[in-house]
C-alpha cells in the first residue's frame, strides 16, 4: 500500500513539472521577444475553402445553357446587376474625360449593404483596374465576363460591331485575362452577351469554356436614362420573386441609375425581398459546382 502510494505522488510531481513546463513555453510564445510571431493555429481553424461558383448544365447538343431568373417559389430574391460597359474602341474617349464608371454607385450599394453582380467588360477592367480589383476583393460582389470588347456576337445587335464566330470564346477569354491583371482574382462563371444578344452559334462557341449565360426577366430602361423616378418605376413595377434585374454602372450611359437605387432599394425591402447575388440563385436553381 505504501508503494502504491509513493508511485501516485511520484505521477502527481511528474504531471505538475510537465504542466509548468508548458505553461512557461506558453509564456515564451508571448514574451516580448516574440510578440510579434503570431501563433500557428490548430489545423482545425484554417479558415475554409470557398465553394465554387454554381454553374448550369450544359443545353441541348451541349451549347451553354442560359439562365434568366430564380426560382418563383423559394423565397422574395431578387439579383441586381450591372453592367460595366466599355467598347474596345472608346478608350479616346475615356481620355478626353469620359466617364465610364461610377463610384458612387458602388458606394451605394456598399452602404446599403447590398450584393450585387457586376458583368465587366475586359476594356472596362483595363480602364479602371483599381475599381475591378476593389470590386473584386468585396465579399459583397461578384465579378462576371460581360466580353472583352463589348461587341455583339449576333448581327442586328443595337448596332454593335460584330465579333466573328471563330473569336467568340477568344474575346470571352480575354476579358477573364483582363480582369486577373486587374487584381480579380476570382470571377465567378458567368458570361452576359453583349446587348444580351446571342444564338445558337453563338452558345455554341462559348460552350468549351464551361460557362454559363446570363441574361435577366427585368429590364431597368436605365441606358441614357436621366429621370431616377421612371428607372426605379421600372425596377419595381417589373420584379418578381428571383428576378434578375439588369442595369449599367457607367456615369455617362446610365446617369440616374445610382439616384434610382435609393428608391428601388429600400421599397423592395419593405415588400420583403431579400437581395442576393447571382451566383446564389443559380444555385437556388439547382445549379452544379464550377467546372474547369
Amino acid at each position: 500500500m505504501i508503494t502504491l502510494v509513493r508511485r501516485c505522488a511520484a505521477l502527481c510531481a511528474l504531471g505538475t513539472l510537465t504542466a509548468a513546463l508548458a505553461g512557461c513555453a506558453g509564456d515564451t510564445a508571448t514574451s516580448p521577444g516574440h510578440a510579434d510571431r503570431p501563433a500557428r493555429p490548430p489545423a482545425s481553424a484554417a479558415a475554409p475553402v470557398p465553394s465554387a461558383p454554381p454553374t448550369l448544365a450544359p443545353g441541348p447538343s451541349g451549347l451553354t445553357p442560359v439562365f434568366e431568373n430564380g426560382p418563383r417559389a423559394r423565397g422574395r430574391t431578387v439579383a441586381l446587376t450591372f453592367d460595366a460597359d466599355m467598347t474596345a474602341d472608346q478608350g479616346p474617349r475615356a481620355a478626353a474625360g469620359e466617364r465610364f464608371d461610377n463610384p458612387a454607385l458602388v458606394a451605394t450599394l456598399r452602404r446599403l449593404k447590398v450584393p450585387a453582380t457586376f458583368f465587366m467588360t475586359g476594356r472596362w477592367a483595363e480602364e479602371y483596374p483599381a475599381q475591378a480589383k476593389d470590386i473584386g476583393r468585396d465579399p459583397l460582389f461578384e465579378v462576371a465576363n460581360h466580353s472583352y470588347s463589348h461587341h455583339a456576337f449576333t448581327g442586328r445587335c443595337y448596332g454593335l460591331p460584330t465579333v466573328p464566330a471563330a473569336r467568340m470564346r477568344a474575346d470571352m477569354e480575354r476579358a477573364f485575362t483582363a480582369f486577373r491583371a486587374a487584381g480579380v482574382e476570382h470571377p465567378v462563371p458567368y458570361f452576359r452577351f453583349p446587348g444580351g444578344c446571342y444564338d445558337q452559334r453563338a452558345l455554341r462557341a462559348l460552350a468549351p469554356g464551361g460557362v454559363t449565360a446570363v441574361q435577366w426577366d427585368v429590364v431597368s430602361g436605365d441606358a441614357f436614362a436621366t429621370d431616377p423616378s421612371a428607372v426605379a418605376r421600372q425596377v419595381l413595377d417589373g420584379v418578381r420573386p428571383g428576378s434578375v434585374v439588369v442595369m449599367h454602372c457607367t456615369r455617362s450611359a446610365a446617369p440616374a441609375t445610382e439616384r434610382a437605387l435609393r428608391t428601388v432599394i429600400p421599397k423592395l425591402r419593405e415588400r420583403g425581398y431579400r437581395f442576393v447575388r447571382v451566383s446564389e440563385q443559380i444555385r437556388a436553381a439547382g445549379g452544379a459546382g464550377a467546372r474547369g
